[in-house]
């Protein structure tokens, strides 16, 4: 099972130093993954959650292919319905190939009604939308560019099975990821999953996996590995933009997760 990192690429504290610094620490640790979020319009209801600077996934990336070598790199998730298609896959195969192979790219439906109307894009139509985006891509794609696809809808696990190379569900407690994986017949499964470090177990049933003491997030670890987790993500943004200004916490928080991994191996 590989790790991965959700790096923000937006608020107040994100800059192309920081970036670079944060691409730098992924790397370093041995992180396998390294992805960014998209919004394109940052109206109101995006901003109070992801405000500005809102670095564009596929420009960010493809600097960052450029100071990285290892490291895989990715959308989580790209707002699919925002882009034509073809735009997509040409912007998505040049990548991959300018990185030597290393993009990966995960498409979800949007939610930010503000931004669709700011994109003149009919909010209510995102999931068709989405569903004949993808159909497309899987057309005319001419690199294996691995598709994940988000949610935990009926109709985005539908779109998972029928269109990705895996289901990216986001901030899921492990009881409930492993009771939709043994419902449903899913491609490979590549969970984003919290981090956040506690001092004391957090013991709310609904705790959101990565969330917790240093041994709760091992636990969850193990736990998605024996759900046959291909790659989990780590998301350290805990919602507060103001967190941006202090990369460092997040940068410690990675530290521990992989010191203790390599200890454990």
């Amino acid at each position: 099972m590989q790790l991965g990192v959700n790096v923000p690429n937006f608020g107040p504290g994100t800059d192309p130093g920081v970036l670079r610094e944060w691409a730098h620490v992924v790397e370093g640790l041995g992180y396998d993954l390294l992805m960014v979020s998209d919004h394109v319009a940052v109206t109101p209801d995006v901003s109070a959650r992801y405000p500005e600077p809102f670095y564009e996934p596929f420009t960010t990336l493809s600097w960052l292919a450029g100071i990285t070598t290892r490291v895989r790199l990715g959308t989580t998730v790209l707002i699919l319905p925002y882009r034509h298609p073809l735009l997509v896959a040409r912007m998505a195969t040049n990548l991959h190939r300018l990185s030597g192979g290393r993009l990966v790219l995960g498409v979800g439906v949007g939610w930010a009604r503000q931004e669709f109307d700011a994109l003149g894009v009919p909010f209510t139509a995102r999931g068709r939308l989405t569903d004949e985006y993808l159909a497309t891509l899987r057309e005319v794609l001419s690199d294996p560019v691995p598709i994940w696809v988000g949610g935990h809808s009926e109709a985005a696990l539908r779109r998972a099975t029928r269109f990705g190379d895996a289901w990216h569900p986001l901030r899921l407690t492990v009881p409930r990821m492993r009771s939709i994986l043994a419902s449903h017949t899913l491609p490979a499964f590549a969970p984003r999953i919290a981090l956040r470090l506690t001092t004391a177990p957090v013991t709310d049933p609904e705790r959101p996996a990565g969330v917790g003491t240093i041994e709760q997030i091992l636990d969850d670890l193990r736990q998605l590995r024996a759900l046959n987790a291909d790659t989990v993500l780590l998301d350290p943004y805990n919602g507060d933009p103001e967190a941006t200004r202090r990369p460092e916490e997040a940068w410690q928080a990675l530290t521990t997760v992989a010191t203790h991994l390599r200890t454990a191996s």
